[in-house]
């Protein structure tokens, strides 16, 4: 069993930090909550590395909101829920797209810069939406300048105290109730930060694979932290495997946005075929899920380990007006985005799941909340939409805050006692090792394709590495294995229990999506286990 507890301490004795509101992780969740609590509330941002490294800083396509005349609400919906796949919140959907624009003009407030055409926000389509509602920045540079704008404002911000290079070990909690969290500083030394809310905004899992399109920092330990401290964790089998990675010798898993297919780029096998009306209607702008699968049966069906990705029949100076990073950071590889096909292959992008939350962001633990891609909304169910994500970490922060305000001062006992372990005294060896075997596991058997034999392999194989929990860590990446592991566990124990194909889950044994019985949420929790919950809105 997973321990309630990463190392063996008491609190008694560790110095204590009083802040209303803790805001764990930073990207646009951590961020917006950050500045929209310090309006009335004290609070303490920590990150373990800094404000700027973040998933939402490599978001390049941008941010879905109905802007347009053209575009309605209804619209929005009705595109989100049929990406989900029959596992969306009807109501995390309402308040995501009735709520999304309001948190536009915030994030417009707080200094972000849109671009615009005519004096009109320029707006473009990505896969599975109906309408142009995605607004951008710097052409392909949405995220990072939400992060620039954000970071500067919480910086100066005299109600905001941030703390670079520090590490949340766990939540303290007592009774269904978080009191704070246990942190190690830079230098080793341990202390308890006390709030009346903590707010995890911790980011990703896609370290859990070895080809991600996330930043290192991405190795899931606000949904590992959660799951021990007794959360809900739901639909963490739903993985969203990006398409269109560049796959290329000596460079990294860089992102090419769909906006560069939605802007007209078509996808071909290397031996220069257009394959996608294979596969679907929609071809090159289908649901990411679809895409990515159907790239993967071409690699396979030529023995290549990528597919092409050909905007070279789109005029020159629109691609590089549109992509200027893209064709940048390409172009420092010898590859020209106006004049060379890309080649790409998928890579892990986005959880759907993560910690169950209500539609204020609470989870069941009093006084945790979630936002960001940590947290289970109900708003992406099976698939999340393209270029939601940042839309729902603005709108679900927004009333995380409301509640929060809400909450009356945290009283009780200034100590819980913590239970130990008995933790053997020899350290974990050769972290780096198995963290790469855990990454090769899950890109093998908990992938983009699926099936009973192979999640029983890698579950097995995944269970060897568990000395981790019994073993005396000290270090961020000994954590953060330890967070990973947790987080492979309950994602192949998740995909093994789901035996269908939906969304993002494909399973080769059960090849069909079942709504007779599979239209339900995976629930797993630490003393409980692994629970079903039926969906009864249609």
């Amino acid at each position: 069993m997973i321990p309630r507890y990463l190392i063996d301490t008491q609190l008694e004795g560790l110095p204590v930090i009083h802040k209303d509101v803790i805001v764990i992780g930073a990207g646009i969740a951590g961020l917006f909550t950050a500045i929209k609590a310090s309006e009335s509330n004290d609070v303490l941002m920590i990150t373990k590395k800094s404000l700027m490294d973040s998933n939402t800083r490599y978001a390049q396509g941008g941010i879905a909101a109905v802007i347009s005349e053209d575009d309605s609400p209804a619209y929005h919906r009705q595109d989100t829920l049929i990406a989900g796949a029959g596992l969306c919140s009807n109501e995390a959907v309402d308040a995501l797209v009735h709520e999304g624009p309001q948190g536009v003009q915030d994030l417009i407030r707080m200094g972000t810069q849109f671009d615009q055409e005519n004096g009109e926000f320029a707006l473009t389509k990505e896969g599975a939406h109906s309408q142009r509602r995605i607004l951008h920045a710097n052409g392909d540079a949405t995220g990072f300048e939400i992060v620039r704008a954000l970071s500067e404002k919480a910086i100066a911000n005299p109600r905001i105290d941030v703390w670079d290079d520090h590490f949340v070990i766990d939540l303290i909690t007592d009774n269904g109730v978080c009191y704070g969290a246990l942190v190690q500083k830079p230098d080793g030394q341990r202390l308890f930060v006390r709030g009346k809310a903590t707010i995890l905004c911790s980011g990703g899992a896609g370290q859990l694979y070895r080809y991600t399109t996330n930043p290192e920092v991405a190795t899931a330990d606000g949904i590992a932290m959660a799951y021990r401290a007794g959360a809900y964790i739901q639909d963490v089998e739903f993985v969203q495997f990006h398409p269109t990675s560049l796959c290329y010798p000596g460079a990294p898993r860089f992102l090419i946005s769909e906006a560069v297919r939605g802007e007209g780029a078509i996808l071909r096998n290397i031996r220069g075929e257009r394959f996608m009306e294979k596969y679907h209607e929609q071809l090159e702008l289908a649901p990411r899920d679809v895409v990515a699968r159907a790239i993967l049966s071409e690699m396979e069906a030529t023995k290549s380990t990528f597919v092409y990705l050909d905007v070279t029949h789109e005029p020159a100076d629109m691609v590089r007006h549109r992509f200027p990073n893209i064709y940048e950071f390409c172009l420092n590889y010898g590859l020209d985005l106006t004049s060379d096909w890309i080649p790409v292959a998928p890579a892990a992008h986005y959880m759907m799941g993560g910690v169950k939350t209500d539609l204020n962001g609470e989870t069941n633990l009093a006084r945790l909340f979630a936002c960001g891609e940590c947290s289970s909304t109900g708003v992406h169910g099976a698939n999340r939409l393209a270029s939601n994500s940042l839309s729902e970490a603005i709108v679900f922060g927004r009333r995380i805050v409301e509640r929060i305000n809400a909450l009356t001062p945290l009283e009780g006992h200034e100590h819980v006692r913590l239970e130990s372990q008995g933790r053997s005294e020899a350290p974990i060896q050769a972290v780096v090792e198995k963290r790469l075997k855990l990454q090769k596991l899950m890109v093998r058997y908990v992938g983009l394709r699926r099936n009973a034999n192979g999640l029983n392999k890698g579950l097995d194989e995944l269970k060897r590495l568990r000395s981790i929990f019994s073993s005396v860590i000290t270090k961020r990446e000994e954590y953060e294995f330890a967070n990973l592991l947790t987080c492979a566990l309950l994602t192949a124990q998740s995909a093994l229990s789901r035996e269908e194909s939906r969304g993002a889950h494909s399973r080769e044994d059960f090849p069909e999506r079942d709504d007779l019985h599979w239209r339900k949420h995976t629930v797993l929790h630490r003393e409980y286990g692994l629970t079903e919950e039926r969906i009864d809105h249609v």
